[in-house]
């Protein structure tokens, strides 16, 4: 019992010292502290604007949004009664929260069959695919986070038919979104990171 106990333990302290940088960096008001933080997520996503041409400071202030740069993040579980799981609001996922059926769209169109959306450079990937739709679909630039924002989160169907105009606690999350991406922008600038 005791050798079962110890190989459990060890097992138990294994699983929590693996699996990398997923956990939220500190100080997330700040884009240089994020990424001085984080090297590799200003290299993923200079990587993406340069491949989609999505602007970085765009880029981190819609993951800001999503996932507060978690890459194991999960929407909330619903409940029942307020007291029994039912499952989670959805099946978004990663830095990007994408859901289930368009990271299927993307890695099928793209041929990243295998993209994590637990990996930063996969979600950023993700990301500047998307947006470059969004702008061919919808006119929106790449540069407009507050736009831009509002497509991702009620996808392009909704944005066309205006979905967002009901929801104002969005269109005021969105706002947020377009001013972050102009505070990491003059962020990035002031320590020479873009």
């Amino acid at each position: 019992m005791t050798k079962i106990l110890s190989a459990l333990c060890i097992l138990m302290f294994l699983a929590g010292c693996g699996g990398g940088n997923k956990v939220s960096p500190k100080n997330l008001d700040n884009a240089c502290s994020i990424v001085d933080q984080r090297p590799k997520y200003l290299r993923a996503m200079k990587k993406s604007n340069k491949k989609w041409g999505v602007p970085v400071p765009v880029q981190m202030a819609i993951i800001h949004q999503e996932s507060k740069f978690d890459g194991d993040a999960r929407t909330p579980y619903r409940w029942e009664l307020g007291v029994i799981p039912m499952g989670r609001q959805s099946s978004a996922f990663g830095y990007s929260q994408a859901l289930d059926g368009t990271w299927d769209e993307y890695r099928s169109e793209t041929g990243n069959r295998g993209a994590k959306r637990d990996k930063i450079a996969d979600a950023t990937d993700f990301m500047g695919w998307y947006m470059n739709k969004t702008r061919d679909k919808l006119g929106i630039p790449l540069s407009d986070a507050r736009r831009q924002y509002l497509a991702y989160h009620d996808g392009w169907t909704g944005y066309r038919r205006g979905t967002y105009k009901s929801k104002g606690w969005l269109v005021n999350v969105a706002a947020r979104v377009g001013d972050r991406a102009v505070l990491y922008d003059r962020q990035l600038r002031s320590c020479g990171k873009i």
